[in-house]
């Protein structure tokens, strides 16, 4: 038996609050060979890779020094964007530093927020991969570590389908584990609803997938019709509600108490929050899962509304950028147009006033998501974010009043799949009710 030394406690981590470290760690012998079985973070602190080091142990040198000859690491590492890439590196490193074969297994699966992609390796004392597992599902390899020889699966190539491959383990297992087969999403005509309609159908197959519609006065009939072409491309099920009536109904009985006020944002979240309520009404009926929609430039910036299209059970693209949207759409599209054209071409709105436009409240996304990805997760200051993207500083400035403003709706959305370094939820804490200063 070996107790894990090193217990992270930082991101998505808490394993301080629940355990003790283990004092030691000994070799273990498997039919007369001493092994150095070192548990997830326990490998993850040699100081030839590591600049700045989180442990003042590493548990792998102690281990090597009782005359180890392999090193074998079982983890539940979760994977985000480049994470692959970063572990094997990693653990080449520690190979050719003790001159031994590593042999890493890690677990595949969604588990909440939490994207497991397997990707089991061994690698040779040279730092060379001679066995892999396929990733983002359950694999079985041999490898003969006298030959420093194995199996190798076919990897995948790029992050974009590494990405899609996370989104759509993490969708179906959040469903499936919490006893649904069914889900209903929201479609608008626009690209974030037509990307998250494509993961759902890979993850749990078009029959268990249906859509509404719900044009509002300030639908166009172009969104109306790329919803019915994207669901008719992805063989899935389209309702149409429309919400003018509801709308009306609700603005008349608001009038005494409005005084005749002038529309503003209140209408505008009006309808977001009408659809919400029919979501969730046909969630109840048929006992399907809703999927929001929203993605992480707009989470991150508070252009969303609460009780409206921010409701549902999961966030699927929550951690994805909106420029990033675009690349996976595009990833979706290499081979046949499954995505209308229209829906990546046409200016992205909300489409809940006339001509509305995102760049109204927001920079345009090639200039504000960098500067998001910079702040949210990197934690870097709006000069140095100014200076490393070449934006104006005062731009910067009023990206980040919107982040620290929109905490109190972030903490109310639904769960994120992690596919980033630094998503919104458990590892990124942050009060409320806090007077900052930018």
């Amino acid at each position: 038996m070996q107790s894990k030394m090193l217990l992270p406690y930082y991101d998505v981590f808490d394993e301080q609050r629940y355990f003790a470290p283990a004092a030691r760690q000994r070799v273990c012998h498997f039919e007369g060979h001493p092994l150095a079985l070192t548990i997830c973070e326990d490998a993850w602190n040699d100081k030839s890779f590591w600049e700045n080091r989180l442990y003042t142990v590493d548990p792998v040198e102690e281990l090597m020094k009782q005359g180890a000859s392999l090193i074998l690491n079982i983890s539940a590492s979760p994977w985000w964007h480049e994470k692959r890439a970063f572990r094997q590196e990693m653990l080449a490193a520690i190979a050719k530093r003790h001159h031994v074969p590593v042999v890493m297994v890690n677990q595949v699966g969604g588990n909440d927020s939490l994207v497991f992609d397997g990707s089991s390796l061994v690698i040779d004392p040279d730092g060379k991969v001679i066995a892999q597992a396929k990733s983002f599902e359950e694999d079985l390899i041999f490898a003969d570590l006298d030959a420093l020889t194995g199996d190798v699966r076919e990897q995948i190539g790029s992050e974009e389908e590494a990405m899609l491959e996370a989104l759509t383990l993490g969708t179906r297992d959040y469903v499936r584990k919490c006893g649904f087969s069914k889900v209903v999403i929201a479609l608008s005509g626009g690209i974030d609803s037509a990307l998250v309609a494509a993961i759902a159908v890979r993850a749990l197959g078009a029959e268990n997938v249906t859509t509404l519609g719900m044009p509002s006065p300030y639908s166009s009939q172009g969104s109306i019709d790329d919803s019915r072409q994207l669901a008719k491309s992805l063989g899935i099920r389209y309702e149409t509600i429309p919400i003018d009536e509801i709308f009306s109904g609700f603005n008349h009985a608001l009038e005494p108490v409005f005084a005749r006020r002038k529309p503003d944002i209140t209408e505008e979240n009006l309808q977001s929050r009408i659809r919400g309520t029919l979501l969730m009404a046909f969630s109840n009926k048929f006992n399907a899962l809703v999927l929001t929609t929203g993605n992480k430039s707009e989470m991150s910036t508070g252009y969303c509304t609460l009780y409206g299209d921010m409701v549902g059970a999961l966030a699927v693209i929550g951690d994805v950028l909106k420029t990033r949207v675009y690349e996976l759409c595009r990833w979706i599209n290499r081979e046949r147009e499954v995505i209308p054209r229209a829906i990546l071409e046409k200016p992205p709105s909300a489409e809940l006033r006339p001509g509305q436009k995102d760049t109204d409240s927001l920079p345009p996304y090639e200039v504000l998501d960098p500067i998001l990805e910079a702040y949210v997760e990197h934690y870097e200051t709006p000069e140095n974010i100014a200076a490393q993207v070449g934006a104006d500083v005062e731009t910067v400035r009023a990206v980040v009043k919107m982040v620290e403003r929109s905490e109190y709706k972030r903490q109310q959305a639904a769960l994120v799949l992690k596919v980033t370094p630094k998503a919104f939820g458990m590892g990124r804490r942050f009060p409320i009710a806090a007077k900052v200063q930018v």
